[in-house]
């Protein structure tokens, strides 16, 4: 069995015996002097990428570029395949810290320094829906598990294995998390472990993996050459001010829907992208553009309403792709509701005069995802729920406290003293996870086509 970290032996052999550290302020100073922060990261959804309009995000990019906000210099990222040459980059100095969801384990604070953890995640064996059950830790030697070298992975398996000696797994290297989860998928290897949040992403894209068992809880960290004590001080006392909301806002942002997924719904919407959608594209492309809107927004709300069912009708009277009401389709001049393309830009205008009527100083995403709950609940049951937020001390231009307060409107003892009264609070907060959900999963099959000359 591979070592973990033994492409370090030599860095740390340097830390050890020659004493290569710096000095407890020398690489604060040394940031601060050039201006400059050196990001050590990976491409994935939950660290770093390029969202559909090009722009940098990802949970680990707005951390790190706050924080170098906070210092007042610039970023510089550096973007590596996995998690060993990341490690083996920060080792050779390639850069100030690690910001890629990096697990603290053990072995990894033998050699670095960590900032204070920002994250908490579970560890968990993921395999095909169709193979044979996991119920207990027992049951898991003789299972075919691979994981990425130089993970806190192997160091979980190799805890387990004390107690299980039966236990076996592969390394292997120049494969991701992410990679692995695919293979699993495709069922080219029976089982792999991943972060509750990677699955949580990319679960939505391969619907047949399936969580067996929660193997250890994990907690995030930036990892930090070590003697980096002026380094770790300043990120420790910038996350103690930015835990609290701003942490939460963007947990909400990046992770807030994920727990809408369902497996057989998720098969069916797969299987429609190629059926049905590909006779609509064009025309939600042209409505959004006209509107100034996502064309992916634009489609999964259609989804969500009609399942892209032109002549879809409801018992209360709504029809057509974008199930429109009969008095709203006739003010937005609509003369036949059960005509795609009529519907479709109906909808398209109607969305943007829900969003017009959301305050200027709620941000985006926000702004969307309360205009879109407005959609569902209708606006005065809306603003109800925003009275509501105040009362009870939430904030009313925030979606992750929105969600909180919606349901309420459920109980009696909160909807009684509102002017519109009861309404069905769940409705809209599930109503937006799921078209967050279909969204991503519709765009991450557009940019899959397009790579592969679709």
């Amino acid at each position: 069995m591979r070592r973990i970290f033994g492409p370090l032996i030599l860095f740390s052999a340097c830390v050890l015996l020659i004493g290569c550290e710096r000095d407890e302020h020398g690489l604060l100073d040394e940031i601060k002097r050039k201006g400059e922060l050196v990001v050590l990261t990976r491409n994935a959804p939950t660290t770093y990428y390029y969202d559909r309009d090009n722009n940098l995000a990802g949970p680990e990019y707005e951390l790190s570029r706050d924080f170098a906000e906070s210092l007042g210099v610039q970023v510089v990222y550096k973007v590596y395949s996995s998690t060993r040459e990341l490690i083996t980059a920060l080792s050779n100095g390639e850069g100030h810290i690690a910001a890629a969801g990096i697990t603290i384990t053990s072995d990894r604070q033998q050699l670095f320094d960590f900032s204070n953890s920002y994250q908490e995640v579970s560890e968990q064996l993921v395999c095909h829906r169709k193979s044979r059950r996991i119920s207990k830790l027992e049951d898991i030697p003789g299972h075919d598990i691979a994981v990425p070298v130089d993970t806190s992975y192997i160091s979980t398996l190799r805890k387990l294995r004390l107690t299980l000696p039966d236990l076996q797994w592969q390394t292997l290297p120049s494969v991701n998390t992410r990679k692995l989860m695919e293979k699993v998928w495709k069922r080219e290897l029976e089982c792999t472990v991943a972060d509750s949040n990677i699955v949580d992403i990319n679960q939505r894209y391969y619907p047949e993996l399936w969580v067996e068992l929660e193997l250890a809880q994990s907690r995030f960290a930036w990892m930090l050459p070590p003697g980096s004590k002026g380094l770790q001080n300043a990120i420790n006392s910038w996350m103690s001010e930015y835990s609290g909301e701003k942490l939460s806002k963007l947990m909400e942002k990046y992770y807030g829907f994920v727990e809408v997924f369902d497996y057989v719904d998720t098969r069916v919407f797969m299987r429609r992208i190629k059926e049905r959608y590909p006779k609509y594209r064009k025309t939600f492309d042209m409505a959004a553009k006209k509107h100034n809107i996502s064309p992916g927004l634009l489609a999964a709300i259609s989804y969500q309403e009609s399942h892209w069912n032109p002549k879809a009708k409801s018992p209360t009277g709504v029809r057509g792709m974008m199930m429109l009401t009969q008095p709203v389709a006739k003010s937005l001049g609509v003369t036949n509701r059960l005509e795609p393309e009529q519907n479709i830009y109906a909808g398209a205008k109607y969305l943007v005069k829900m969003h017009g009527l959301i305050k200027q100083e709620v941000e985006e995403p926000d702004r969307t995802w309360m205009a879109l709950a407005s959609y569902n609940v209708g606006r005065g049951h809306f603003h109800d729920a925003q009275i509501l937020a105040r009362k009870l001390g939430k904030n009313p231009h925030q979606w992750r406290d929105m969600k909180e307060v919606l349901p309420l409107l459920q109980e009696k003892k909160y909807y009684k003293d509102l002017r519109y009264g009861y309404a069905r609070g769940n409705e809209p907060v599930r109503y937006v996870a799921r078209i967050r959900h279909y969204r991503d999963i519709l765009e991450e099959q557009e940019k899959s086509g397009k790579n592969s000359g679709d």
